[in-house]
């Protein structure tokens, strides 16, 4: 009989607590992966493709533009590195993720460079929507000077809906006791600012963020080294090969083919390789289908491909 009553107060209690988190749930430091898409999203404006046809009336939701959110329970704090055209979305499961304390903006935001998909959510801080006050966006000059300087983004700064915050290159950014951020100034297609990634370096690991860069052998920074040196490497994987866009110019919008990295990384030995997950992904690109060939591939070869909800303890 009494061994009854334990069972039975047993199940009410874990009936009671189901769907709850606990505070543990939200300590530490982690990564989440809030989108892996290129800059214009999935589905394309204008394609007709295959890749895109059934997207437009069946909208995939785990297809977000690439951004990735710090978490500090440590300090109950969290960051958003991009602010995308899908920033409402991400910045509400930031919040969720977050054990939904406090604001529901960013205690900052780091913005590497300026092409569409990587800061234009900027607009959803500003009067037409949550008219927010005075959100820290961390930049690089040329950035800096690009969004006080040119509408509507100056805008969000004459009415302080958002500070801005200069980065230096090189410069270690400390956030707390455990937490720090570095801008790498990376080679890219630099028609309004400069384009750099970020080393994320937590209580324990270390994490890279290149989404952007036209080729690693343009970059001063040898990858290879870089890739040992950290925990993770978040890296631009924008197209599969040289074959996705047969009527545009590859040359117009260089970057480092997922074959190219491949053949490069592939010396490496399998713990290396094993840090790399491919970010940034064009709506051309097969490895944003799980199941396909290329995926399959990249996966064999002991890559991984960054998909939206990914965690990673820091």
């Amino acid at each position: 009989m009494k061994m009854n009553l334990l069972l039975i107060f047993i199940g009410i209690f874990c009936l009671s607590n189901i769907g709850k988190e606990s505070d543990s749930d939200h300590q530490g430091l982690k990564l989440i992966v809030l989108g892996n898409v290129q800059d214009a999203g999935s589905p394309h404006a204008g394609c007709k493709n295959v890749c895109c046809k059934n997207l437009f009336m069946h909208p995939d939701p785990d297809r977000k533009v690439v951004s990735l959110g710090i978490l500090d329970g440590l300090s109950e704090k969290k960051y958003l590195i991009e602010a995308t055209p899908d920033l409402p979305q991400q910045m509400k499961r930031l919040f969720y993720e977050s054990g939904s304390k406090g604001s529901e903006v960013p205690d900052a935001i780091f913005l590497t460079h300026a092409h569409i998909g990587h800061y234009s959510g900027l607009m959803y801080l500003g009067r037409e929507s949550m008219n927010s006050k005075n959100v820290p966006v961390y930049v690089m000059p040329l950035m800096k000077s690009f969004l006080e300087n040119n509408g509507p983004w100056s805008q969000l700064v004459n009415l302080e809906n958002i500070t801005l915050n200069e980065l230096k290159e090189g410069m270690k950014l400390t956030l707390s006791d455990h937490l720090a951020i570095t801008p790498l100034k990376v080679p890219h297609r630099d028609e309004y600012s400069e384009t750099v990634g970020f080393l994320i370096e937590g209580e324990h690991k270390k994490a890279l963020f290149i989404p952007d860069i036209d080729k690693w052998e343009k970059w001063k920074q040898n990858i290879q080294v870089l890739i040992k040196e950290v925990d993770y490497a978040f890296l631009d994987a924008t197209f599969f090969d040289e074959n996705e866009l047969p009527n545009r110019k590859m040359s117009e919008v260089p970057h480092p083919f997922v074959e190219e990295s491949m053949t490069l990384f592939d010396s490496l030995p399998a713990l290396e390789r094993n840090k790399i997950w491919f970010i940034h992904l064009n709506h051309t690109n097969p490895l944003l289908h799980p199941n396909s060939k290329a995926s399959k591939s990249v996966l064999e070869k002991g890559y991984h491909i960054a998909r939206l909800g990914d965690e990673f303890d820091m």
